[in-house]
């Protein structure tokens, strides 16, 4: 039987999520090309606070062709090597959850194996002390990897912080370009198919009615297709992860540039920090159970390096994932597939993700159930495993205010807890195929949260006294390394800098 291609698509919805979307199928499909269209409207906000990415977003902007220069300079952009957790363990502490690698392998033996070892012998420094990034991170200092054999400065990993509703714009114009037609408007109705429930067309307020083969639910919270018309189902997950309001205010930059994201804890929740060329983005994560909203708003004014730029914008959300992300003709990408809170900047790149396993599993007319289903698991198994990463945070800390209190008693996910016996054993991580989160990410984050085990992995003895000599050699290397970097602030001006607005 022969292929029934799609003719036409159809995003509901803009921001982040709905022009990604759009760029990337306008690039892919070329014989959809004038056939793609996305509906937004500017009287519908869009949250636009997420500015803070991982690295798998740089590889988006390579597959897609884009000059990264010219990009950070469009959405005055900064670079990114890691997130600092301030206070999370304990009032006054402070670690870096930083990307790229850390240490080598020596003779097959995994490095945290041996620094492991060494670390609970007494014979081995902080952890940070051998990670490039975390070193540049904590200088304020960024360059791009060079082709120098055998070195740290031929490994770094980056991502980005980016002004996000900029970033929409510039992929709207990308869109566009490739043939993407954007249509203004609200959604006033959506039309199923008696037959099979399928999404027949949607309605707008205008009148106009517009039919497609596939349609994308980039609507945001309130998932209008994936939700509102076609009861897909939404996984709460507050009782794992109990924030459920945000507040946000961008404000002026008066510290230095510096290159990783903040994440600052409070007695309720936590605060980001997120520098951009011409501005710092600011927000504040907490429960609604332990603070009001107006304590939380006045909590991060006080909290501001500069002046706010912009009033206050207030969030509520339900952390959790969309039991059906894929339903019948509609996917779900974005806010409208689920939400987790900002604090391992995981939101553009689940909409990343989604778009991604789309691409491998895009469909003819036929709409071909196993693909569904796979593409189903794909993403609840992508948002669970972010979710335990999340918890960890929450769950590990020594902080002594009630809210705190409340997150190291939750129950666990089965998933988590499966994790953290084996690490609380001899330290081993395990990685499932295609999990975001590498063992080195879980090394950093259970080292700097506290969390400890009975022993180290006896893998760790095959070395013998060569661990030792492993660690001095890797430590003064990367201090090397991290000498040579330039500020963040002065790799910029060269090479990205923003034009003065």
């Amino acid at each position: 039987m022969s292929n029934q291609p799609i003719r036409s698509v159809v995003i509901v919805g803009g921001g982040t999520a709905g022009w990604m979307s759009a760029a990337t199928l306008s690039k892919s499909f070329p014989h959809l090309r004038g056939h793609i269209r996305l509906v937004e409207s500017e009287e519908i906000g869009t949250v636009g606070v997420g500015e803070a990415t991982i690295p798998p977003i740089i590889d988006y902007i390579h597959t897609h062709a884009m000059d990264e220069d010219e990009l950070i300079r469009r959405t005055q952009a900064t670079f990114k090597l890691g997130i600092e957790f301030k206070d999370w363990t304990r009032p006054g502490h402070s670690y870096i959850h930083p990307f790229g690698p850390t240490g080598i392998a020596k003779s097959g033996v995994p490095f945290y194996t041996y620094w492991h070892r060494c670390a609970r012998a007494g014979t081995a420094a902080p952890l940070e002390q051998y990670s490039l990034q975390a070193i540049a991170a904590r200088q304020g200092k960024f360059m791009r990897p060079i082709n120098r054999a055998h070195s740290p400065l031929a490994t770094i990993v980056y991502a980005l912080h980016l002004d996000a509703k900029r970033f929409a714009a510039y992929l709207r114009a990308y869109a566009e370009a490739r043939g993407t037609v954007r249509t203004e408007g609200k959604v006033r109705g959506v039309t199923l198919r008696p037959e099979d429930g399928f999404i027949d067309s949607i309605t707008l307020e205008s009148g106009e009615r517009i039919a497609a083969d596939l349609y994308i639910d980039c609507t945001g919270f309130r998932g209008l297709l994936i939700e509102g018309a076609l009861k897909s189902g939404y996984e709460d997950w507050t009782h794992w992860l109990p924030c459920d309001r945000a507040v946000a205010v961008p404000c002026a930059r008066t510290g230095p540039l510096s290159s990783h994201t903040l994440a600052t804890a409070r007695a309720v929740g936590w605060q980001w920090r997120i520098p951009l060329q011409h501005r710092v983005g600011n927000g504040y994560v907490y429960s609604s159970r332990f603070i009001s909203d107006d304590a939380a708003e006045s909590l991060l004014l006080e909290n501001l390096e500069g002046p706010p730029t912009h009033e206050p914008l207030r969030l509520r959300f339900t952390t959790g994932r969309r039991r059906q992300c894929w339903n019948r003709n509609c996917v779900a990408i974005g806010l409208s597939a689920g939400f987790l809170e900002p604090l391992e900047s995981t939101g553009i790149h689940l909409i990343q993700r989604g778009i991604l396993v789309l691409l491998k599993l895009f469909p003819d007319r036929r709409f071909h159930p196993a693909d569904i289903e796979r593409y189903n698991r794909q993403l609840a198994f992508d948002y669970e495993r972010a979710r335990d990463f999340l918890v960890t945070h929450y769950r590990f800390t020594r902080r002594d205010e009630a809210f705190w209190r409340h997150c190291r008693t939750t129950e666990l996910p089965d998933s988590l807890r499966e994790r953290l016996e084996l690490f609380r054993g001899y330290g081993r991580l395990m990685r499932d195929e295609n999990e975001l989160f590498s063992t080195q990410s879980w090394f950093h984050v259970l080292n700097g949260q506290g969390v400890e085990t009975a022993g180290y992995d006896p893998f760790a003895d095959a070395l013998g006294d060569g661990a030792q000599g492993a660690l001095d050699e890797i430590r003064e290397v990367v201090a090397g390394c991290a000498t040579t970097m330039p500020a963040h602030e002065a790799f910029i001006q060269r090479h990205c800098r923003a034009p003065p607005e």
